[in-house]
């Protein structure tokens, strides 16, 4: 598990630690994510039916973003805890933004003493070697969000910026 930061803007809050980690598989990916804190002061998603679904990162989710190595388009994954997800495909720096075709996407959430557990396991097309960020939002009860990220660019958050895919995945 790689541990992931917290943005220097945002506030300390109930999570204590977010970690996360990605392999590439011969059918697309698996990932886990990790949110070691005090969930009863985290906004988390009920379950819900498994779909595609927009929006995700306005509360707490987790994303992988998955480049070609040495590509300027990239894939972008969001996956909540509700069980919905997203997939979007770019051309370049928030450029070309379209549905990327995903073959199935499964989610699996638990709960702990300390803390939450997502995994994921994505079926598609993924370019190999790519470089990769794994990132999470989360929302506090409050309404205050939390970014986490492998890396950041200097600046506000910014999960698209090639500045955040810190691992390189082959198969």
């Amino acid at each position: 598990m790689h541990p992931l930061m917290l943005h220097v803007a945002c506030d300390l809050g109930p999570v204590r630690a977010v970690t996360a980690a990605v392999t590439a598989t011969p059918y697309g990916c698996a990932a886990e994510f990790r949110i070691d804190g005090h969930l009863e002061w985290i906004v988390i998603p009920e379950a819900a039916e498994p779909r595609r679904q927009d929006n995700l990162w306005q509360t707490t989710c987790f994303e992988i973003f998955w480049q070609p190595l040495g590509g300027t388009g990239y894939r972008e994954f969001n996956l909540s805890p509700s069980g919905a997800w997203a997939a979007y495909d770019f051309d370049a720096f928030r450029t070309g933004m379209r549905d990327a075709p995903v073959a199935e996407v499964r989610i699996a959430t638990l709960r702990d003493e300390a803390g939450l557990v997502l995994t994921a396991t994505i079926a598609a097309e993924l370019a190999d070697p790519a470089q990769v960020a794994l990132n999470a939002v989360v929302e506090q009860a409050d309404g205050a969000k939390q970014y986490w990220a492998l890396a950041f660019p200097p600046g506000k958050p910014e999960f698209h910026s090639e500045a955040n895919r810190a691992l390189i995945v082959e198969r």
